[in-house]
């Protein structure tokens, strides 16, 4: 069994900075009924995975950040809307999508840089409205790990698309359901 890593801000800093890259590399170019479908009720297609992204990078990363370094847990966070993207992305291409999340992270990443946090601050509490305590560490690292969840869903979407076509290889590819 692998090790767990413990939580380093310079290593968070550096998988979230590759995240456009990533999605850019996946997803810019392909045809739209590849980027437009998801992979059933409730989930979301790469093109909303993007601009639920950029909507996250808005509103919710940074503010609790800056919430816990300035208030701690005196108040719980706002609410996050999951599903504001819906509105934000409508009549946007995926490419313009891809630009502004690329725009979007680097001036988040550079927002997180200036608060300088140092490794007694990533051990302040938060209140988030759903689960109460957490702390800034925690925070921080879910934000890498929200990433990477939107990654695995654009590429359980994409596999999706050929759940079919893979005949009974299906059995083999642990992305598509069973």
């Amino acid at each position: 069994m692998a090790s767990k890593i413990d939580f380093k801000l310079d290593e968070a800093i550096e998988v979230l900075s590759r995240t456009p890259a990533v999605l850019r590399a996946m997803l810019d170019g392909l045809p739209e009924h590849w980027t437009s479908n998801n992979y059933g009720p409730e989930t979301f297609s790469p093109f909303d995975v993007v601009g639920h992204l950029i909507h996250a990078d808005e509103v919710n990363w940074i503010e609790r950040a800056e919430q816990i370094l300035q208030t701690q847990d005196a108040e719980p966070f706002p609410p996050f809307d999951r599903y504001a993207m819906y509105e934000a992305s409508r009549g946007k291409t995926l490419s313009q999508l891809l630009d502004e999340f690329e725009r979007v992270r680097k001036q988040r990443l550079s927002d997180l840089a200036s608060l300088e946090i140092n490794d007694a601050q990533l051990e302040l509490p938060g209140k988030h409205p759903a689960f109460d305590a957490v702390k800034l560490r925690e925070l921080l690292a879910t934000w890498v790990v929200h990433d990477m969840n939107h990654i695995h869903q654009v590429a359980k979407c994409l596999a999706h698309q050929y759940r079919e076509a893979v005949g009974p290889w299906k059995e083999y590819l642990s992305i598509l359901p069973k």
